[in-house]
């Protein structure tokens, strides 16, 4: 008998289809089981193959097991297909085969699976699983929301150094603006000074990277640049120094900052320089100086014009609070008056009226001239006032500058002229009275027409003569020096002259003036003719002097003649007599003493103090 007859049962007792007496239910209800079954046994293999390839993280003793029990159920598939075929062709050979085989790869798997039952004794439990499951999923979604939260600050990061870079564009666009702006270069160099890295404002530079200051820099320049970047590379110091380099257009000049740099290690590595432009700088102060010189002298000329005038220049803000003064004003020194305001320094009477010209100034913007009368204790002064807006580079008006004129003097002179010409009037009237009488007494005593002109003429002359020495002082009156200087100044001006004349300044009225004029006139023209001047040796003195109380102030002249003709009172009053005695003695209220001794006329006047007049 052969292996395959063996095997499917054809040298066995039992005969063949023995199950096909069994009742019809009976053996579909065999058939279908062990159908069921050996499906069943064929799934769970591809089962446990599907796994095996999925977990590809089980132990490799967990895989021999699973691959063990995989084979055993295959086997017990085997077994049951070959039991719905023994149903209707019994193969007892086969069947005993698959079985031994099944028993011993069921052996092998229990042998394998016993080790491992107290490892899986301890796995967990389907609740501890699904614990582990939960907290597995809270993980996840833990991690999840950490990931969307790293996500989202991922997002602002990128948002953020956008921003950044945007703002750092931005800021180094101004930054190179500002440098091109101000006309400054910034370079490093190595320890070495070779040019490693160079911002210039034109962008030129390529050919100076790798050079040195000695092949860039003339050579009176670059030893003192070199040698400060010697010392902050020795020291770490900062320095500061200045430079001439020859540029394209022009040489310039500028003005260097040297810092050191530092490497990894903190060892300086060379240095980081800032250049600055400052030729524009330098010729803007030398302009700047020459214009200072400039202003100071036309300020010094301005102040020197001032002091020599009677004009103050000033300046009030919007309170009318004086802020400068060029000078003394209102009998006030300049720091009484700065700080002050018109109520403070201004009389009361005279207040109103120029603090209302000044605020109409404030308010119209325009410049304003007024006279202004200001009385201060005893002393009256006269101010011509011109006033202007002052105001700042928009045009805004913040206070007044007003120039001061004293016109005082001015003033005075106005109305001493107003009364010169009423005394003009009078003095005309009293002139012609004059004329007309000295012509009468003239003519009455005159032999000749001829006569009668001479001496006309000549008193008309003296009279002139007293009139311009008044004229000459305004009308204020006379010098005694100059009127006896001016009545008798032929004679005093010849060489050896024989007058002379001493005595102290004393100032005459006007009316006095004339009057002893005439008078010295008529004493001289008879001196010439009869007296001392008649003769080469004849002398006249004329003294004055002041009187003391003692003998009633006023002032004395003694007219002395000496050495002339000898003298013999006249038996007739003649003209000269007549101006002297009578005419000084009525129209100065004077003391006039009219002798003639044999040798020389003598004539004593006394003037009293009525008749001086006071100075300017």
């Amino acid at each position: 008998m052969s292996v395959l007859d063996w095997l499917f049962g054809a040298a066995g007792e039992v005969p063949r289809g023995y199950c096909l007496n069994w009742r019809p239910d009976l053996v579909a209800l065999h058939a279908a089981s062990d159908t069921i079954m050996a499906i069943s046994y064929f799934a769970l293999p591809l089962g446990i193959l599907w796994l095996l390839r999925h977990r590809l993280g089980v132990m490799r003793e967990r895989r021999a097991l699973a691959w063990m029990i995989a084979a055993v159920v295959l086997l017990c598939g085997l077994d049951h297909v070959l039991e719905v075929v023994g149903i209707w062709k019994p193969i007892y050979g086969l069947q005993g085969v698959a079985k031994a085989v099944t028993a011993i790869a069921s052996g092998l798997t229990v042998a394998l699976l016993w080790p491992m039952l107290p490892m899986l004794v301890r796995l967990p439990s389907p609740r501890a699983l699904a614990d582990a499951n939960e907290r597995l999923r809270r993980e996840v979604a833990a991690h999840e929301s950490t990931l969307r939260e790293l996500e989202a600050a991922r997002r602002e990061l990128e948002s953020r150094v956008i921003e950044r870079t945007r703002e750092l564009s931005l800021v180094k666009a101004r930054f190179e603006t500002a440098l091109r702006g101000a006309k400054v270069y910034v370079f490093s160099q190595d320890a070495d000074l070779r040019y490693s890295w160079i911002y210039s404002p034109h962008g030129d530079v390529a050919e100076m990277l790798g050079r040195t200051d000695e092949d860039i820099l003339a050579s009176p320049e670059h030893e003192a640049v070199i040698e400060a970047k010697r010392r902050v590379l020795e020291s770490g110091t900062p320095e500061d120094c200045e430079v001439s380099f020859i540029m394209p257009q022009s040489r310039a000049l500028f003005a260097l900052h040297i810092d050191p740099t530092f490497g990894a290690d903190r060892a300086i590595d060379g240095v980081m320089c800032a250049a600055i432009d400052i030729s524009r700088i330098r010729s803007l102060e030398s302009e700047q100086r020459r214009l200072t010189e400039e202003l100071g002298t036309a300020l010094q000329r301005y102040e020197t014009a001032l002091h020599g005038s009677n004009v103050t220049v000033y300046t009030q803000d919007r309170d009318l609070r004086y802020t400068s003064v060029s000078g003394p004003m209102l009998g006030l020194d300049v720091d009484e008056i700065v700080g002050q305001t018109d109520d403070d320094i201004l009389p009361d009477d005279s207040r109103e009226g120029i603090v209302a010209l000044k605020r109409e100034v404030l308010l119209a913007g325009q410049p304003r001239d007024s006279e202004a009368r200001i009385e201060r204790g005893s002393t009256v002064r006269w101010y011509d006032f011109h006033i202007e807006p002052l105001r700042d580079v928009t045009g805004e008006i913040v206070g007044l500058t007003c120039a001061a004129v004293d016109i005082t003097e001015r003033k005075e002179g106005e109305a001493h002229l107003r009364l010169l010409m009423r005394e003009l009037t009078h003095r005309s009237k009293n002139l012609l009275a004059v004329i007309q009488a000295m012509a009468r007494q003239t003519g009455r005593h005159a032999g000749t027409i001829e006569a009668f002109l001479e001496q006309f003429s000549a008193r008309l002359q003296a009279l002139a003569a007293s009139h311009d020495l008044l004229i000459q002082e305004s009308w204020y009156g006379a010098l005694l020096t100059e009127l006896v200087r001016t009545q008798l100044g032929h004679y005093l001006d010849r060489e050896g002259s024989q007058v002379t004349a001493e005595g102290p300044a004393i100032l005459l009225k006007p009316e006095a003036a004339q009057s002893l004029g005439l008078a010295l006139h008529e004493l001289s023209t008879n001196a010439a003719k009869f007296g001392a001047l008649s003769v080469p040796t004849g002398r006249v003195n004329i003294a004055w002097r002041r009187l003391p109380p003692t003998e009633g102030f006023g002032a004395e002249i003694i007219w002395t003649e000496s050495g002339g003709p000898p003298v013999r009172k006249p038996e007739r009053q003649g003209f000269g007599s007549l101006v002297i005695e009578r005419n000084l003695a009525r129209s100065l209220d004077a003391d006039v003493e009219l002798a003639f001794p044999p040798e020389g006329v003598r004539c004593r006047i006394v003037i009293p103090l009525t008749q001086f007049a006071t100075s300017r």
